[in-house]
């Protein structure tokens, strides 16, 4: 049978990253100041213009001013129109009690493809995009299909990346990869492009989190990740669910571990815990301290990491879940 899988991924310049990186950022700067602030940061923007919302509980109080040149740091845009408020006191009072912030469900995923257990054709977009971001650091996507696992098929669109030198690029990054054989390429198919980011087009935190994530073949489980503090389990279970799928890969071997976690909002302990090893019958998972605090101690998640994990993916990146 026929095997055809498909991913994208996106450079840190496209405008829904430019927004995820701000929301990040600002989640950092609160962290910095107080490891116990509960955030939730969304930004929306477009034609050089910023929205900043969101709910925010912490010690420190960061002035319109300082979220603006933090935006103006990562954009370049200086029109920022701010509106920020507490946590709900209902979501609060669940996560005081060491609940998680939110109900969700949460996929964890690896497999043994690449050395950073993503999926191959995951795997092949962010490393080409990272590429040519590194000679055309804008705006720009990578499409990677692959074929009967051997077969490949690029698109590729960079902002201010001459068509013809796209394809040399692409050519020559599969040129360490014989196995695969690159047999069509759409190099900015639409023509060559300069306007990009977000003077071209709208942005929204949040947008990419298939590119966050593992791409499409993998299930898309909770929320978005970036802007949220590690009470928020679509963030913080996402990346435990990672963990134990990688822990589970080394210790079982085989070809694919895929971990699901749910959770009620103010409760401490998931509602379902299982992990499928080469898609047999699932196992509960009762080796790991699940809960949002069990988390976050785990993973160190209290503090202000998550600006980097906004640029390049969050799985497979080389952070401390894997």
């Amino acid at each position: 049978m026929n095997m055809i899988r498909t991913a994208e991924f996106v450079s840190p310049k496209h405008p829904d990253k430019l927004c995820d990186q701000i929301s990040d950022k600002l989640l950092d700067t609160y962290l910095e100041g107080d490891p116990n602030s509960r955030c939730a940061i969304e930004v929306a923007g477009g034609h050089d213009q910023i929205f900043v919302t969101g709910e925010v509980t912490s010690k420190v109080n960061l002035s319109d001013e300082t979220i603006q040149q933090i935006v103006l740091d990562i954009t370049g845009i200086n029109n920022v129109i701010v509106h920020i408020n507490e946590q709900s006191p209902e979501i609060a009072r669940g996560v005081d009690s060491g609940g998680a912030g939110d109900q969700g469900i949460m996929i964890g995923y690896a497999c043994n493809e690449n050395e950073e257990m993503v999926p191959q054709e995951y795997y092949f977009a962010r490393k080409l995009n990272k590429y040519i971001y590194n000679k055309y650091p804008y705006d720009g996507k990578t499409q990677v299909t692959i074929y009967d696992g051997k077969r490949i098929n690029v698109v590729a669109s960079f902002q201010n990346a001459p068509q013809d030198e796209l394809e040399k690029m692409v050519l020559k990054f599969f040129e360490d990869y014989p196995d695969y054989k690159v047999m069509s390429l759409h190099c900015n198919p639409a023509g060559d492009w300069s306007i990009g980011g977000l003077q071209a087009d709208a942005g929204l935190t949040g947008r990419k989190i298939v590119v966050d994530a593992y791409g499409p073949r993998v299930p898309v489980g909770g929320g978005a990740f970036s802007g949220k503090d590690a009470t928020k389990v679509d963030r913080s279970a996402a990346y435990m669910a990672r963990k134990i799928a990688v822990d589970l890969l080394k210790l079982y071997g085989g070809n694919e571990v895929l971990v699901k976690l749910s959770y009620a909002i103010g409760y401490p302990q998931p509602i379902q815990a299982t992990a499928s090893i080469n898609g047999m019958v699932d196992m509960e998972l009762d080796q790991y301290d699940l809960s949002p605090n069990g988390i976050i101690k785990e993973l160190d998640l209290k503090k202000p990491i998550f600006h980097e994990t906004s640029m390049w993916g969050h799985m497979g990146s080389g952070f401390k879940w894997g």
